[in-house]
Protein backbone atom coordinates (compact mmCIF):
# COMPACT_ATOMS: atom_id res chain seq x y z
CA UNK A 1 0.00 0.00 0.00
CA UNK A 2 1.96 2.85 -1.18
CA UNK A 3 0.47 5.35 1.35
CA UNK A 4 1.54 3.79 4.23
CA UNK A 5 5.38 3.02 2.56
CA UNK A 6 5.17 6.58 2.13
CA UNK A 7 4.49 7.47 5.42
CA UNK A 8 6.83 5.04 6.88
CA UNK A 9 9.65 6.91 4.67
CA UNK A 10 8.78 9.55 6.33
CA UNK A 11 8.23 9.62 9.66
CA UNK A 12 9.76 5.90 10.63
CA UNK A 13 12.50 5.36 12.81
CA UNK A 14 15.06 2.22 12.21
CA UNK A 15 16.36 1.53 15.49
CA UNK A 16 19.19 -0.84 16.43
CA UNK A 17 17.96 -4.91 16.84
CA UNK A 18 15.64 -4.07 13.72
CA UNK A 19 13.19 -1.86 15.25
CA UNK A 20 10.94 0.13 13.22
CA UNK A 21 9.79 2.57 15.15
CA UNK A 22 6.57 4.20 13.90
CA UNK A 23 4.98 5.72 17.03
CA UNK A 24 3.99 9.19 15.60
CA UNK A 25 1.33 7.67 13.35
CA UNK A 26 0.94 3.92 14.16
CA UNK A 27 1.45 2.80 18.05
CA UNK A 28 1.56 5.74 20.18
CA UNK A 29 0.19 8.72 18.20
CA UNK A 30 -2.54 7.39 15.78
CA UNK A 31 -2.91 8.76 12.56
CA UNK A 32 -7.10 7.44 11.74
CA UNK A 33 -7.68 9.14 8.07
CA UNK A 34 -4.51 6.53 7.65
CA UNK A 35 -5.92 3.47 9.56
CA UNK A 36 -9.73 4.43 7.65
CA UNK A 37 -7.34 3.87 4.31
CA UNK A 38 -5.61 0.84 5.78
CA UNK A 39 -9.02 -0.61 6.86
CA UNK A 40 -10.77 0.03 3.46
CA UNK A 41 -7.51 -1.84 1.53
CA UNK A 42 -7.89 -4.92 4.31
CA UNK A 43 -12.33 -4.92 3.30
CA UNK A 44 -11.00 -4.88 -0.70
CA UNK A 45 -8.38 -7.72 -0.16
CA UNK A 46 -10.64 -9.87 2.16
CA UNK A 47 -14.45 -9.59 0.33
CA UNK A 48 -16.35 -12.14 -0.50
CA UNK A 49 -14.98 -13.97 3.43
CA UNK A 50 -17.45 -14.34 5.80
CA UNK A 51 -15.60 -12.03 8.58
CA UNK A 52 -17.97 -11.90 11.57
CA UNK A 53 -15.09 -10.47 14.03
CA UNK A 54 -11.61 -8.90 14.52
CA UNK A 55 -9.21 -10.45 16.81
CA UNK A 56 -6.07 -8.16 17.63
CA UNK A 57 -3.74 -8.23 21.04
CA UNK A 58 -3.59 -5.61 23.70
CA UNK A 59 -2.40 -2.98 23.05
CA UNK A 60 -0.60 -1.42 19.52
CA UNK A 61 -3.33 -3.76 17.67
CA UNK A 62 -6.31 -2.08 19.34
CA UNK A 63 -6.45 1.31 17.08
CA UNK A 64 -5.93 -0.67 13.91
CA UNK A 65 -8.84 -3.20 14.26
CA UNK A 66 -11.32 -0.83 15.88
CA UNK A 67 -11.10 0.95 12.61
CA UNK A 68 -11.38 -2.26 10.58
CA UNK A 69 -13.92 -3.43 12.70
CA UNK A 70 -15.93 -0.37 11.81
CA UNK A 71 -15.15 -0.65 8.01
CA UNK A 72 -16.25 -4.09 8.20
CA UNK A 73 -19.39 -3.65 10.07
CA UNK A 74 -18.09 -6.16 12.92
CA UNK A 75 -17.19 -6.36 16.86
CA UNK A 76 -13.51 -6.42 17.46
CA UNK A 77 -12.54 -8.56 20.07
CA UNK A 78 -8.80 -8.07 21.82
CA UNK A 79 -6.33 -10.77 23.83
CA UNK A 80 -5.92 -9.25 26.99
CA UNK A 81 -2.10 -9.32 28.62
CA UNK A 82 -2.85 -9.68 31.92
CA UNK A 83 -5.88 -11.25 33.87
CA UNK A 84 -8.18 -8.60 35.74
CA UNK A 85 -10.89 -8.71 38.27
CA UNK A 86 -13.24 -7.40 36.04
CA UNK A 87 -12.43 -10.50 33.38
CA UNK A 88 -14.30 -13.18 33.37
CA UNK A 89 -12.93 -16.89 34.46
CA UNK A 90 -14.28 -18.97 31.67
CA UNK A 91 -11.47 -18.03 28.73
CA UNK A 92 -8.80 -19.19 26.16
CA UNK A 93 -5.21 -18.61 27.63
CA UNK A 94 -2.12 -19.40 25.47
CA UNK A 95 1.44 -17.84 26.19
CA UNK A 96 3.27 -15.40 23.31
CA UNK A 97 6.59 -14.33 23.21
CA UNK A 98 6.60 -9.88 22.24
CA UNK A 99 9.54 -9.11 20.00
CA UNK A 100 9.27 -5.59 21.22
CA UNK A 101 9.32 -5.96 24.57
CA UNK A 102 11.16 -8.82 24.67
CA UNK A 103 9.50 -11.07 27.46
CA UNK A 104 6.86 -13.45 27.60
CA UNK A 105 2.86 -12.41 28.25
CA UNK A 106 -0.05 -14.55 29.05
CA UNK A 107 -2.72 -13.56 26.64
CA UNK A 108 -6.72 -14.04 27.56
CA UNK A 109 -10.00 -13.84 25.27
CA UNK A 110 -13.08 -14.91 27.45
CA UNK A 111 -15.22 -17.64 25.91
CA UNK A 112 -18.25 -15.73 25.43
CA UNK A 113 -16.39 -13.60 22.98
CA UNK A 114 -14.97 -15.81 20.91
CA UNK A 115 -17.01 -19.31 19.77
CA UNK A 116 -17.15 -22.05 17.37
CA UNK A 117 -19.58 -20.21 15.14
CA UNK A 118 -17.04 -17.32 14.69
CA UNK A 119 -15.25 -16.40 11.42
CA UNK A 120 -12.07 -14.07 12.38
CA UNK A 121 -9.94 -11.83 10.91
CA UNK A 122 -7.21 -11.39 13.10
CA UNK A 123 -5.38 -8.23 12.93
CA UNK A 124 -2.48 -6.59 14.25
CA UNK A 125 0.39 -3.68 13.63
CA UNK A 126 3.34 -5.37 13.11
CA UNK A 127 4.53 -9.13 11.98
CA UNK A 128 8.47 -9.76 12.97
CA UNK A 129 8.90 -13.41 13.97
CA UNK A 130 5.16 -14.16 14.01
CA UNK A 131 4.63 -15.00 18.00
CA UNK A 132 2.14 -13.13 18.65
CA UNK A 133 -0.06 -14.42 15.30
CA UNK A 134 0.48 -17.97 16.35
CA UNK A 135 -0.72 -17.21 20.29
CA UNK A 136 -4.08 -15.45 18.14
CA UNK A 137 -4.40 -18.55 15.84
CA UNK A 138 -3.86 -20.60 19.27
CA UNK A 139 -7.38 -18.74 20.63
CA UNK A 140 -9.44 -18.95 17.84
CA UNK A 141 -8.43 -22.72 17.16
CA UNK A 142 -9.03 -23.84 21.22
CA UNK A 143 -12.87 -21.72 20.26
CA UNK A 144 -13.25 -24.04 17.09
CA UNK A 145 -13.89 -21.08 15.49
CA UNK A 146 -12.58 -19.91 11.55
CA UNK A 147 -9.35 -17.64 10.73
CA UNK A 148 -10.76 -16.04 7.71
CA UNK A 149 -7.45 -14.19 6.96
CA UNK A 150 -4.67 -11.93 8.61
CA UNK A 151 -4.78 -8.17 8.10
CA UNK A 152 -1.19 -6.74 9.04
CA UNK A 153 -0.12 -2.92 8.74
CA UNK A 154 3.72 -3.23 8.61
CA UNK A 155 5.50 -6.73 7.72
CA UNK A 156 9.58 -7.24 8.21
CA UNK A 157 9.68 -9.60 5.39
CA UNK A 158 13.47 -10.26 6.62
CA UNK A 159 11.76 -11.89 10.00
CA UNK A 160 10.81 -15.25 9.50
CA UNK A 161 7.31 -14.65 10.67
CA UNK A 162 5.44 -13.72 7.24
CA UNK A 163 6.98 -17.03 5.83
CA UNK A 164 5.75 -19.01 8.56
CA UNK A 165 2.06 -17.95 8.46
CA UNK A 166 1.94 -17.92 4.74
CA UNK A 167 3.37 -21.86 4.71
CA UNK A 168 0.35 -22.59 6.81
CA UNK A 169 -2.06 -21.80 3.93
CA UNK A 170 -3.67 -18.78 5.75
CA UNK A 171 -4.20 -15.69 3.63
CA UNK A 172 -2.35 -12.93 5.14
CA UNK A 173 -1.80 -9.26 3.64
CA UNK A 174 0.25 -7.01 4.95
CA UNK A 175 -0.25 -3.54 3.35
CA UNK A 176 3.43 -2.66 3.80
CA UNK A 177 6.29 -5.11 3.45
CA UNK A 178 9.97 -4.50 4.50
CA UNK A 179 12.63 -6.23 3.06
CA UNK A 180 15.63 -4.23 4.16
CA UNK A 181 16.18 -1.31 6.67
CA UNK A 182 19.15 -0.16 8.36
CA UNK A 183 20.11 2.51 11.27
CA UNK A 184 20.19 5.64 9.47
CA UNK A 185 20.29 3.99 6.57
CA UNK A 186 17.53 3.31 3.88
CA UNK A 187 14.42 1.47 4.05
CA UNK A 188 13.51 -0.96 1.51
CA UNK A 189 10.08 -2.59 0.65
CA UNK A 190 8.99 -5.58 -1.12
CA UNK A 191 8.68 -4.93 -4.81
CA UNK A 192 10.71 -1.98 -4.66
CA UNK A 193 13.15 -1.72 -8.12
Amino acid sequence: MQLLEERIRKDGIVRERNVLKVDSFINHQMDIGLFEEMAKEWKRLFAGKPINKILTIEASGIGIAAVAAREFGVPVVFAKKSMSINLDQDNYRTKIQSFTHGREYEVIVSKKFLTPGDHVLLIDDFLANGCALMGLLELVQAAGATVEGIGIAIEKGFQSGGERIRSMGIQLESLAIVESMSPGGEIVFRGQP
